[in-house]
């Protein structure tokens, strides 16, 4: 869509309102809302100013004033408004010198796409997520100085089969680790999901599916492939409509990565390819049908896997996840099919499909800056030729103590992922797709989401430690 076309939108479809939305440093939507009336050519071309000293890691208050830039080429009709709002996604910008805000996740991921192209590589990066979420009935938490408390419940899940319920418990429901793929009544969410689906659908997403997950209360809806930075705004769209629509049932979404002990956490997986001159790049006659380019990309990605889950596991809950037991890919190891390392190489029917699937990131992550750091990643192996070294066709969960010694894991905590990002950084930095400037100001404020974590009393201190 141009700026013409969605001007003609917002003329013929009655539009009242126009919702601008951009994407803080942790990955948050944040939105300000103008009337429809109010947007011509010129407000598109000039942008909307707004208040940066306001956005948590952003500009300080006596440099506060910047720029949303609109993509006319991201808008949608939000469905959940009662009246009638254009969204549309925005880049930030510096208003005096009009150069992308170094800061904005989304101009990081146009950085990133214009990187490809510069570096001979490829010139089209396709990303596939694949968000995990839980839906619960009931959510609630207190951090005080003499509380710390957390308490979620769902009708429908596993420890509830000897509640007893004001309308009766029907006691159909997945147990733990049992939500793969039983129908209903067992799984009792299929309408919830289905609407969910259907929402993305009518709002232009392309989607195909959706389905139970393993843990008890865990789901999925299918996102279809698309170009990095779309799929980024797609991804926003995604959490955004399946916390509306979860809300609207009465119900509570979260992406948080471990919600719930002792059942699977949520991951994020990414399939990603490279395509140049409109040929896949990652087919080839090497390991799985796949390119010495692929290989090299696992290679870069393997390389820098603990610098990556600063942006692929953002958050301190992540690390509650990638722990041995769990289906959790913890190991630095590829192989085909295999699941129980980093990367898969998922089959595929043709070259067009053969693609590389990091399996460790998390839904917490911010999409515009975890797919960049991948790519990033991906391409420092490419040109300096990272080999992977040898698949490990075998489950990697079953492996003898001393075999298990010798492959290398992703990151144990966020505080360790802090430091491997200080260490090695410099492949983001290429090309100027992330600054310097950028990379400290994000750890500033993961440092400060670390310092609170680890100086918190947790409940199970005082199990282990009250009457020592």
């Amino acid at each position: 869509m141009s700026a013409s076309d969605m001007l003609k939108t917002i003329k013929d479809d009655d539009v009242e309102y126009v919702d601008i939305r951009f994407t803080d440093p942790r990955g948050k939507l944040q939105h300000v809302t103008v009337m429809a009336d109010q947007v011509d050519e010129d407000f598109i071309e000039s942008g909307f100013m707004f208040d940066g000293s306001s956005i948590a890691g952003w500009k300080t208050i006596d440099k506060s004033d910047m720029k949303l830039m609109l993509d006319p080429e991201s808008v949608y009709i939000d469905p959940f408004y009662a009246e009638k709002t254009m969204a549309v996604h925005c880049t930030v910008y510096e208003p005096d010198t009009m150069e992308r805000y170094e800061r904005d996740p989304r101009g990081t991921a146009r950085n990133a796409e214009e990187y490809l192209k510069a570096s001979g590589v490829g010139d089209t990066a396709y990303m596939g997520p694949e968000a995990e979420f839980f839906i619960f009935d009931n959510v609630r938490y207190q951090v005080g100085m003499n509380k710390v408390s957390y308490e979620v419940d769902a009708i429908d899940a596993a420890w509830n089969t000897d509640t007893e319920f004001e309308m009766g418990n029907m006691g159909h429901r997945p147990g733990i680790k049992g939500g793969y793929f039983p129908v209903n009544p067992v799984d009792d969410a299929q309408d919830l999901r289905s609407e969910m689906l259907s929402t993305m659908k009518r709002i232009g997403m392309k989607v195909d599916k959706h389905h139970h997950e393993v843990a008890s209360c865990q789901h999925e809806l299918g996102l279809i492939f698309s170009t990095l930075t779309k799929q980024a705004d797609e991804l926003q769209k995604y959490k955004y409509i399946i916390q509306n629509v979860a809300h609207a049932y009465g119900k509570s979404a979260t992406f948080m990565p471990k919600p719930i002990a002792g059942d699977n956490g949520t991951g994020m997986h990414v399939n990603m390819s490279i395509w140049k001159d409109g040929k896949p790049t990652f087919a080839g006659d090497k390991y799985a049908d796949l390119s010495d380019n692929a290989l090299y990309y696992i290679g870069g990605i393997l390389k820098h896997a603990k610098a990556l889950n600063a942006f692929t596991n953002p958050s301190t809950n992540s690390y509650k996840r990638l722990i041995p037991g769990f289906e959790a890919p913890v190991l630095r190891a590829y192989s085909a099919s295999n699941r129980s390392g980093c990367i898969r190489i998922p089959w595929a029917e043709s070259p067009k499909a053969k693609r590389v699937e990091a399996r460790f990131p998390d839904p917490s992550a911010n999409p515009y800056l975890a797919f960049s750091a991948l790519l990033m990643a991906g391409i420092d192996g490419i040109k300096n030729k990272i080999h992977p070294g040898e698949a490990m066709d075998k489950d990697l969960y079953d492996l003898p103590a001393e075999e298990l010694a010798g492959i290398p894991t992703v990151c144990a905590s966020l505080r360790e992922a802090m430091e491997e990002l200080e260490k090695d950084c410099e492949f983001l930095l290429a090309g100027d797709v992330f600054t310097m400037d950028q990379i400290e100001g994000y750890m500033d404020l993961k440092w400060d989401e670390i310092y609170a974590y680890e100086h918190c009393p947790h409940p199970i201190e005082f199990k282990m430690y009250y009457s020592c």
